[in-house]
């Protein structure tokens, strides 16, 4: 199976082509390789160039397959000795002859592709002619269409094919589409789309580069941009231009060999160069530039723009973020020089918002979802509250998106109440088919109950599901409704634009209106299923599923917890009053904006003898915010005594063990901006940490070891330290003579710790010893614990007033705290209890009391 003629005048895709067409012509035991072979690997291929012709001659693709098909089963079948050797007909040899006179004469170094395809349609008398002609594709159309094609380039190279139309395939037309209406509008960049035309119409450097952080808006502006070259809002030097939007992605996919990524490039720009300065090339993320396609030291794409930069033979625009540029971009200084810097900034709130006013209609059209402007100022205020990772009008958007897409979905799935009905009917109807075996006389009476209630809620069902069904359609005619209005008003557009005024004053006297006034009969229905538009408290759930934060904390309900925040911690910490409403008054002055919005919610320094309820309190704090005890992050501070402990927190420098790992302190509120930060015995730690500490709680930010920003302003920081244990032991009475203690005990501190350190902290707080007292509803605290422990056994258990007298006296220890009461309770009252589960000797719905006997606690099954 050996073709006679020499195949290395054509190209890589055309010997491919005639490869494919033998293994084709032996697996369907042919004798001869004909032309049909050739022309089905070729559409099978589905290769680009070979659609485009066909498909621009009118050809239809699929019909030409199927009558190539039927031609092939036309052939006869060899089988036996010598079914796999293949000889080359006649009329497969004139083709591939052809193919390489018709290279010769367009002064081709290479058979393409489109000469072969070209070739079929010549051989005269060939079946495979015949068919092609009677499909409309005949040599004369597609020497036209290859001519245009080629632009006048020759095929030179055995990869030639991805020279032809290579704008085409590695490049989008932006100002095609904005033509075309698929561009949503682009609102309040207008000082940014002029600075850019600006830089365009500069006789040198005439490359902008815009440069700002993810989701400002830079790719926006280009779409603007092309929004005023389709209207011919712009200059006579840009007017008629066209921005093309280069994927790099796509050019260097597939390139396996050396030289096939410059060749694809290069022919970029050629086409641009050729085009006489009348196509602009946009390059989102241009520091992909630098290094892409450089394999085995071949130039990478950023060299191979330079010498066309230079010249000024090419309009460049690129877009980056400002890491970026100064990493990749910064460094290559014959690049950099080749632009011109525009630095984007975050717009505005107000700005946002009018952003979002503009795109809302393309929203409403594609969700079919109502978006009221109270919606759109509530995505804005909380994502910038809230999400301080991101930036605007990107998060704010993307909150609308999602809070519609969400609402969306709830319409087309099944409503909750018609849910839940379906669910209590497949309950009955598996009751029913039990108690229908059954013979005694209450099972037939359950039965009979029980089929009344079925016929009630299948009714009821029906009446539901058929509502559900005209109120989804409604939905559904609406939405339809808001699609022909966008539509409509983009048809509109272009036939101002394109100066047909009598299609113009069709639509805006008469098309438009009569959709309106339809859209306006749609709205007037109201639905009692669900909902017709997004509501704050849509925005506000999606907001609580990014962060994590309950969703009451984001909305007005948690004004009234704060209120009574110290009612609600002083039901957990015993005892320090005074603590619990300094922390209080903290988040109450962060929480109604009246304190440095830059620095963290709260930063705290506890101090006080062990056993008091200073980490207590901050679980509970975590708890009270954030509605999770496992808010919080712990660290204890007499493991970072060392030095080189610091890079722990934020992260080891480069070329350390655990560099891309990041560090505990600062990945963990990347990932969870919303927590209590509690570092223990801060007195341990190395000097080192206190100059991190002084960033976060002067700033309420830190850089970790990549160089990006953390947020801190959403945490609360606690401190704790035992440093001046000693005096606050020595003050016997407790809350006596308060101002000397705290005068002592910040004397301590200040011998230890640096001024500035101290005077970021927003409160040092001392908290007192237990009395008595405090320990008694300590007890009823820690046994209403163990109540509800309980409770999951169906046991109820009590406690005497003996026995708590007994807990008291015992429990009660001034230099520990409340922690040996705790021991009491579980060596007393729990061990004994586990005890008795263990050998039933209780059972589910028993009621025990712990009493006193003997000076020991004992447990009494009352009932």
């Amino acid at each position: 199976m050996k073709l006679v003629m020499d195949l290395n005048k054509f190209t890589d895709i055309s010997k491919n082509f005639i490869v494919q067409a033998q293994t084709s012509a032996v697996a369907l035991g042919h004798q001869s390789l004909v032309p049909e072979h050739l022309l089905k690997v070729m559409l099978d291929d589905k290769d680009e160039i070979v659609e485009v012709l066909l498909t621009s001659c009118g050809c239809n693709v699929e019909t030409l397959r199927n009558d190539v098909i039927s031609a092939l089963n036309k052939l006869p079948v060899v089988s036996g000795p010598g079914s796999g050797h293949i000889h080359l007909s006649k009329e497969m040899a004139q083709v591939l002859q052809e193919a390489v006179n018709l290279a010769k004469r367009h002064q081709d170094s290479y058979v393409t592709v489109e000469r072969l395809l070209q070739a079929l349609t010549i051989i005269k008398d060939s079946n495979v002619s015949r068919i092609l002609i009677a499909h409309g594709v005949t040599p004369q159309k597609l020497e036209s269409l290859i001519v245009n094609m080629r632009n006048g380039a020759r095929a030179d190279s055995v990869n030639s094919e991805q020279k032809f139309n290579a704008l085409k395939k590695y490049a989008k037309d932006v100002t095609e589409v904005a033509r075309a209406g698929k561009l949503d509008p682009v609102i309040g960049r207008d000082e940014e789309i002029r600075r850019t035309i600006q830089v365009l119409l500069r006789r040198t450097k005439n490359n902008p580069v815009l440069i700002g952080e993810p989701g400002v808006g830079k790719t926006a502006i280009i779409e603007g941009l092309a929004h005023k070259i389709v209207k011919g809002d712009v200059p006579i030097g840009l007017r008629d231009m066209r921005i093309m939007s280069l994927d790099l992605g796509m050019l260097v996919a597939g390139t396996k060999y050396r030289g096939e990524f410059e060749e694809r490039l290069k022919a970029v720009v050629n086409e641009i160069v050729s085009s006489n300065g009348s196509i602009i090339l946009f390059i989102d993320e241009l520091h992909t530039l630098v290094g892409a396609g450089a394999t085995d030291g071949a130039m990478d794409a950023s060299n191979l723009l330079k010498p066309a930069l230079a010249r000024g033979e090419i309009h460049c625009i690129g877009a980056t973020t400002l890491d970026e540029y100064r990493k990749h971009i910064e460094k290559d200084v014959a690049l950099a020089r080749r632009f011109q810097t525009i630095f984007i900034s975050e717009p505005t709130c107000d700005d946002t918002i009018s952003m979002l006013r503009g795109l809302k209609e393309r929203y409403e059209g594609h969700h079919g979802i109502d978006i009221p402007d109270r919606s759109i100022i509530a995505a804005v205020a909380l994502s910038q509250r809230y999400i301080t990772d991101r930036y605007l009008p990107d998060k704010a958007i993307d909150l609308i998106d999602e809070a519609a897409s969400r609402a969306r979905m709830e319409i087309d799935s099944k409503p909750e109440v018609i849910d839940k009905l379906d669910r209590k009917i497949m309950q009955l109807k598996i009751e029913i088919g039990v108690l229908e075996k059954e013979s005694d006389e209450s099972s037939k009476q359950r039965l009979m109950k029980l089929k009344d209630e079925l016929e009630k809620l299948n009714v009821q069902s029906a009446e539901l599901s058929s509502k559900w069904q005209a109120e989804k359609m409604k939905m559904s005619k609406m939405k339809a409704c808001k699609e022909k209005l966008d539509i409509a008003r983009s048809d509109l557009e272009r036939a101002q634009r394109s100066g047909d005024l009598a299609k113009a004053g069709e639509l805006m006297y008469g098309v438009i209106p009569e959709i309106e006034k339809e859209l306006k009969e749609h709205e007037k229905f109201t639905s009692s299923l669900f909902k017709k538009e997004i509501t704050e408290h849509d925005i506000a759930s999606i907001v609580s599923k990014w962060t994590g934060i309950p969703i009451e904390n984001i909305m007005s309900s948690e004004r009234e917890k704060l209120l009574r925040m110290e009612e609600e911690i002083g039901k957990t910490v015993i005892g320090q009053d005074s603590a619990v409403k300094a922390v209080s008054d903290a988040v109450r002055r962060s929480r109604a904006g009246v304190q440095d919005a830059q620095k963290p919610l709260g930063s705290f320094l506890f101090l006080g003898p062990t056993g008091v309820g200073k980490t207590e309190l901050v679980k509970t704090l975590a708890e009270f915010l954030f509605c999770d005890k496992s808010a919080l992050l712990r660290f204890d501070m007499s493991e970072f005594m060392e030095k080189h402990a610091v890079s722990r927190l934020i992260g080891a420098p480069p070329g350390y063990v655990g560099y891309d790992q990041g560090g505990a302190l600062t990945e963990a509120v990347r990932r969870r901006p919303y927590q209590v930060i509690l570092f223990d015995e801060i007195e341990k730690a190395h000097g080192d940490i206190f100059n991190i500490l002084l960033q976060v709680l002067d700033e309420g930010r830190l850089t970790d070891n990549h160089g990006k920003l953390v947020d801190f302003r959403n945490t609360i920081l606690v401190l704790t330290s035992n440093l001046g244990q000693e005096i606050l032991m020595n003050n016997e009475s407790g809350n006596i003579n308060e101002e000397s203690v705290k005068e002592s005990v910040t004397n301590v501190l200040r011998s230890h710790f640096r001024p500035e350190f101290l005077n970021r902290l927003d409160e040092i707080i001392i908290f007192h010893r237990l009395t008595k007292e405090h320990i008694e509803r300590i007890i009823d605290v820690q046994f209403s614990i163990l109540q509800k422990i309980v409770a999951q056994r169906k046991l109820e258990i009590t406690l005497s007033s003996d026995a708590k007298t007994w807990l008291i006296n015992n429990g009660y220890d001034p230099l520990y705290g409340a922690r040996p009461l705790k021991r009491l309770i579980q060596q007393q009252i729990q061990n004994n209890l586990a005890k008795l589960i263990l050998a039933n000797q209780v059972a589910e719905g028993n009621k025990l009391r712990v009493d006193l006997l003997d000076d020991n606690l004992v447990i009494h099954k009352i009932s």
